[in-house]
Parts: C-alpha cells; structure tokens; sequence
C-alpha cells in the first residue's frame, strides 16, 4: 500500500488506536479485540516492550492497519517500517525521519503545537500533522491553524476519548488518536466492556 492510500484509509477510519501497555501480550490482546470491533487501525508506540514485534504481528492481519508511533529518529523508523509499519508517527517534527519515510513511501505525521513546526514539517511533505498534545488545543484551534495553513490536515491526539472525539472530528479533523481510555477500559473492566466502547465510538460518527 502506497502513502497516499494509506492516509486514505486513516481519513475513512477516522480512529487511530494509540497505545501503550507494559507488556506485549496485553498489547496484542487489546490489538485483536479492537480490530475485531471495527477500529482497525493502530499506532504500536515504541514505547511499549518488544514493540517492533507487535508491529511485525499485527502486520499480518490483512484486515488492520498497523503504524509505529513515539518514534524519535530515523533508525527508528526504518526499522519498523522493515517490521511492516504502514504509517510514521512522532512526538514532534524530525527531518531525518521524514527522509526516511519519503524514501519508502509511508506517511510520516509529526506532531507539532505551533505554526512554525506546521510549516517546516510542510517543507519536508508532510501534510497531516498530530496536534499534540490536543489537551492544549479546542477543536476551534483546527480552523484556527488552518487559516494561514489550509493545505494542512490535523489529527488531534492525547486527551481524546469518548467524549469529546465526535466534537474533534466534526470541527474538520482528519481523524483522531484515542488510546488511553482503551487500555483503561482493558485493564479495569475487562474485554467485553472494551469490545462496547468501541462499538459506542464507532457508532457515534
């Protein structure tokens, strides 16, 4: 799949799964439940034990969307692209690692607080960007950044959830990560309730 369908199925999905557990079975438990849920597309942020791993797992399933977020630099990247990565995700904006991703044609979306990082990731062709984190933000601030900058997209992440994510994505987001409710719901309720949430945000947009 090449960048451009990539973020075509990102925008149709909406829901970016951004997570982190201090275990990789965890991880891929959550992983499978979601995905059989419908929200199927998942950030493995780097941060996570044995990350790449779950990234090369994941990637099997033909009907998932598998991305590496908390990614830093560009071995980083490459790495997990060569795990089956299909998108790039950062804390911030990294030129080595827009490099990289460019040269294999996967999308690379940093994240960014201010006008001037949006700019210099435009430079390097990165279009759609993480607002992060969207605790500091309104969904107001979408059309804010986007009246200088209109050729950008925004993807709101951190402090999104259940509910306020309809709001987020009604005021012209690209699409948005969740992640923390997700484990929350896992760990302290168990699958079932988990495999409901994510039953209620899917029918909610």
């Amino acid at each position: 799949m090449d960048s451009i369908n990539t973020m075509k199925e990102i925008q149709q999905g909406q829901h970016i799964a951004v997570m982190r557990t201090d275990d990789a079975a965890s991880f891929l438990d959550i992983a499978h439940t979601i995905i059989d849920k419908g929200l199927h597309i998942i950030e493995v942020t780097l941060t996570t034990p044995n990350a790449m791993d779950i990234i090369a797992k994941l990637s099997k399933r033909e009907d998932a969307l598998i991305g590496a977020g908390t990614v830093l630099d560009s071995v980083s990247a490459r790495t997990a692209i060569l795990n089956g990565a299909k998108f790039i995700v950062s804390p911030s904006f990294d030129k080595e690692t827009a490099k990289i991703a460019n040269l294999y044609d996967v999308p690379y979306i940093p994240g960014c607080m201010t006008v001037k990082e949006m700019v210099e990731s435009l430079r390097y062709g990165c279009k759609v960007l993480k607002l992060f984190p969207a605790t500091q933000f309104t969904p107001k601030s979408i059309k804010d950044f986007k009246g200088p900058l209109p050729q950008i997209e925004i993807v709101p992440t951190g402090g999104v959830g259940k509910a306020n994510h309809k709001e987020w994505l009604d005021a012209g987001s690209f699409a948005v990560g969740i992640g923390s409710e997700i484990t929350k719901i896992y760990q302290q309720e168990g699958k079932e309730a988990l495999e409901s949430y994510i039953s209620e945000i899917k029918s909610e947009v």
